[in-house]
């Protein structure tokens, strides 16, 4: 089996990842994807959650939020819509965002789309959870 893979981690503005691992945990839509080399080729929407991969040397966390993920035997690449690493989150604004969440859908007064405050709520809380790992 081969050793380690490459992964690219990359949204519309920037590539957040590009280095050798040898395992990743996705957050996939139907649940988590574990990917070590050699596994078998692979297409899956992503949702809001935290992704971490494993380096010689550490385990290192993002947040992501939407996109998708390619696996194939020898390289991974996760295209998604939102992604930060673990350090660079504020995590003062996260709780903000998730407290904001919760209460728009609690108050129907106001006037937010609870698809739109459920999704708030799902990036405030992968950010946290990120945050809380590094």
């Amino acid at each position: 089996m081969p050793e380690g893979f490459q992964l690219e981690v990359a949204t519309p503005e920037r590539l957040i990842v590009e280095e050798r691992v040898t395992t990743a945990q996705v957050p996939a839509r139907n649940g988590y994807i574990g990917v070590l080399a050699g596994h078998a080729p692979l297409v899956a929407e992503l949702q809001s959650g935290v992704l971490s991969y494993v380096t010689e040397d550490a385990t290192r966390y993002l947040a992501i939020h939407g996109g998708f993920v390619e696996v194939l035997p020898d390289r991974v690449r996760v295209l998604a819509d939102l992604g930060e690493r673990a350090e660079e989150i504020d995590v003062s604004r996260a709780q903000a965002a998730l407290e904001w969440a919760q209460k728009a859908l609690e108050d129907p007064h106001m006037n937010v789309d609870p698809a739109a405050a459920l999704a708030e709520m799902q990036k405030a809380q992968a950010r946290l959870e990120a945050a809380a790992k590094r």
